[in-house]
């Protein structure tokens, strides 16, 4: 029995002592269905298993990965037709939707050590023998899509990962990096805002590297020995700035269609200002090595065998990047089944099929398990089942520039979606290990069910199982409390990355992202050797996860179609924000004490350069005192939320307890009501300075990119200081809740209606 196993097993142990084991017993019932339609819903779910055939996803992943197939490659159109044409042969009412949009590729690329010795980067991966498609033609060199053209020649600064805190870290240090070329280590941040922070310094150029520590040999074996990023490896990517707006840059709120009105490539605020280039360990190694200046902070040493400096210089490079900017075709294919009950819900299933490459894992380990989902739910429409809810399925183009596909088609089809999406269900990318579960609160307990209904292919036990228990054995000390507190999973809230942005956080449409994975090891992700040789030996050498991931989903997108009621629930969303309320007042109250303290300590320096002026003393800058801000609106708001989800709960158990339904005209009125929960949390206006991001609740930080900010336009003017800012979204909030909790209300007085009309 090896480390992993031991300790997982000793956790399983544990969640007897601190919580009710789950099972999937018929018993339990399901929300939104009554006892004996969740009895009926666990037969159709049990045949829906029975069907799924491995073999399938081994098969088209060798295929579909088997050239390489980025936006706007023939053989990315091929990878599209396929795929409809799997959709049609399964009984699909099958359409692609063109959309044209901006995606540059590289006509230069130049990286050179001109002082103080002259280096010139390799800027390639190899082709290697055990990897049988490496040495392919039509790959896409290493290169960040939308780094802005230019030629610019400069000393080297070593920046981290290149985020806020660390130009901070640097101004402290005397180190500035205007008319510099900055290098940073991919890790932290989405790649993007490396360069747009680099830019609002004052650099004129940009690196991003690889580090070993992160994604290399201090991991274990690299490739093709082991799973991890070999010294060649670069990571490709988009630097588009996603954080204030998705898609096509140059159609910004309206999809791309051939006669779309577009900007003009200067007028695109997304697009980097300045020169952006990945590199591999190997090419960053020369760079780094040659920097001086004070050695950097123990915190960001990586895994280089070298002493990492500072800089600025005596390191000096060159750097060009010039791309070809042009239009190209983005293929997205939409498949459905019409409901029988309610064909306007739209219950939407969708997965990525563009790559930078060759996409094994990233996306087609999640695109497989999509296909042999919906290939399932097609053979139970041939043997006679119905689905309530549209069921919609969608295979993007254009996810990894910036999600194109999915936002176009959103934006295209927005005043419909509107009326009609019930909610979305993605996926990206799939591999062995853990259940990973993010999205909608409002859908937070409904997940949890379908957690516990599939069986891990390892362990056995229920995939919320092994995740409880490997929360409990490697979580934080809160992560910890928190697992053994409670008898279901907290999901996490969405912040960006994949195709669920433009649903929830611009439309408003309730959304979930699942995938597998944690014990594959990484090291393809955006390179070349994200290849089925890859992937069939570190992915998920059996299908098995793929398998996983099609019962997780196939089960969501099933209970979806066919419940009574849209499984939505609200105690745990209540619980969500007012955690995310506890969360701002805290970091506010924070500021207040480390800025009193920070000044403080300048106050006393000074007084000490007074006393003994033959000791020099710059005197830095002091912070300006953090205001008490009025948080009373927010938890005000928080307390008639909490009101109105007891009485739609209450309203939810009655109707349970009496054994009865509602009519099914009152159903329907209730389900459109539901759906409107989650538009309840955008603003029209969206939040300030990206009005393309309207949710309230999520988005993607303007400083991070992947990662969520919750209650954003509060949270972030805090950060930033923006005290009048702060105070002005309080109150936006504030109603926004409110607003969420009349359409709550709404919901109860429409059981209550039917009920008493009974």
């Amino acid at each position: 029995m090896n480390f992993f196993v031991f300790h997982t097993c000793f956790a399983l142990g544990l969640l007897w002592v601190f919580a009710t084991p789950t099972s999937n017993s018929d018993d339990k019932p399901l929300l939104g269905f009554n006892h004996a339609d969740a009895t009926r819903q666990h037969a159709l779910e049990a045949q829906f298993d029975s069907l799924l055939q491995k073999d399938h996803l081994r098969e088209w992943l060798k295929q579909m990965a088997a050239k390489p197939h980025h936006l706007g490659s023939a053989y990315g159109k091929e990878n599209a037709e396929f795929i409809a044409a799997q959709f049609r042969s399964w009984g699909f009412e099958t359409t692609i939707e063109e959309f044209k949009v901006l995606f540059p590729s590289p006509r230069k690329r130049f990286l050179e050590m001109t002082a103080p010795v002259k280096i010139t980067a390799r800027l390639m991966e190899p082709e290697i023998k055990e990897d049988s498609t490496s040495g392919l033609a039509g790959q896409l060199p290493i290169y960040n899509a939308y780094s802005m053209d230019g030629d610019v020649q400069g000393q080297l600064v070593y920046v981290n990962y290149g985020v806020l805190k660390d130009y901070e870290v640097l101004a402290e240090k005397g180190i500035d990096v205007k008319g510099k070329i900055v290098i940073a280590r991919y890790g932290v941040s989405w790649r993007g805002i490396k360069p747009k922070v680099a830019a609002e310094h004052g650099a004129i150029g940009c690196l991003i590297y690889s580090d070993p520590r992160e994604d290399g040999y201090f991991q274990g074996d690299t490739y093709p020995k082991g799973a991890w990023r070999n010294e060649f490896g670069a990571q490709r990517g988009s630097v588009v700035d996603m954080p204030v707006y998705p898609g096509d840059p140059l159609t910004p709120g309206v999809g791309a269609t051939a006669d779309a009105r577009r900007l003009s490539i200067k007028e695109a605020s997304t697009l980097t200002k300045i020169p952006v280039l990945p590199i591999s360990y190997a090419d960053a190694l020369p760079l780094l090595r040659a920097l001086g200046g004070p050695v950097a902070p123990p915190e960001w040493r990586g895994a280089l065998p070298l002493t990492y400096h500072l800089g600025s210089g005596p390191a000096t490079v060159r750097l060009a990047v010039q791309s070809d900017w042009k239009l190209v075709p983005a293929y997205d294919v939409i498949a459905q089944i019409r409901g029988s009950e309610r064909p306007d819900q739209w219950i939407i299933r969708g997965n990525h099929h563009d790559a930078w490459v060759f996409g094994a894992y990233d996306p087609l380990s999640a695109l497989v398990a999509l296909m042999e989902e919906a290939r399932v739910v097609g053979e139970l429409f041939k043997r006679g089942w119905r689905p309530k809810r549209t069921v919609v399925y969608a295979a993007w183009d254009g996810e990894e520039p910036g999600l194109l596909g999915s936002t176009e088609w959103v934006e295209a089809h927005d005043e419909e979606l509107k009326k009609k999406a019930a909610l979305y269900i993605n996926t990206d990318s799939n591999g062995r290990g853990f259940l990973s579960l993010s999205g909608s609160h409002t859908l937070e307990k409904f997940i949890n069910q379908v957690a516990r209904d599939v069986r891990d292919p390892e362990t056995k036990i229920t995939v919320a199982e092994r995740l409880r228990a490997l929360r409990i054995v490697k979580g934080s000390p809160e992560d910890r409390k928190e697992t053994k507190e409670r008898t279901d999973l907290p999901i996490g809230a969405l912040g960006s990355g994949s195709d669920y942005t433009p649903f929830l956080q611009h439309l408003g449409i309730a959304s979930l992202d699942l995938s597998y994975g944690g014990e594959g090891g990484g090291g393809s992700y955006h390179s070349i050797y994200d290849s089925f040789d890859h992937y069939r030996r570190f992915g998920d050498p059996g299908f098995d996860y793929g398998i996983a991931l099609a019962q997780t989903t196939g089960r969501t997108v099933l209970r979806c179609a066919e419940a009574a009621i849209l499984p939505f629930e609200f105690t745990n969303f209540f619980g969500a924000v007012e955690k995310y309320v506890q969360e701002v007042t805290k970091l506010a109250d924070d500021m207040r004490e480390e800025t009193a303290q920070k000044n403080g300590f300048i106050n006393d320096k000074m007084l000490e350069a007074v006393a003994d002026p033959t000791q020099p003393f710059v005197i830095p800058k002091p912070e300006s005192p953090v205001p008490y801000l009025n948080f009373a609106p927010l938890k005000n708001s928080l307390v008639q939320l909490q009101e109105s989800t007891k009485r739609y709960e209450a309203a939810i158990s009655a109707l349970t307890t009496s054994g009865r339904d509602l009519a099914p005209e009152a159903q329907k009125s209730l389900d459109e009501i539901l759906m409107d929960t989650e538009r309840a949390l955008t603003r029209e206006a969206g939040l300030p300075r990206r009005p393309w991001f309207k949710h309230q609740i999520y988005a993607p930080g303007f400083y991070t990119g992947y990662d969520v900010k919750t209650l954003p336009g509060v949270r972030e003017a805090i950060e930033q200081r923006n005290w009048k800012e702060a105070s002005e979204q309080v109150e936006l909030v504030a109603k926004t809740i409110e607003q969420f909790g009349q359409t709550l209300d709404r919901a109860t007085a429409v059981i209550k209606s039917s009920a008493a009309n009974k």
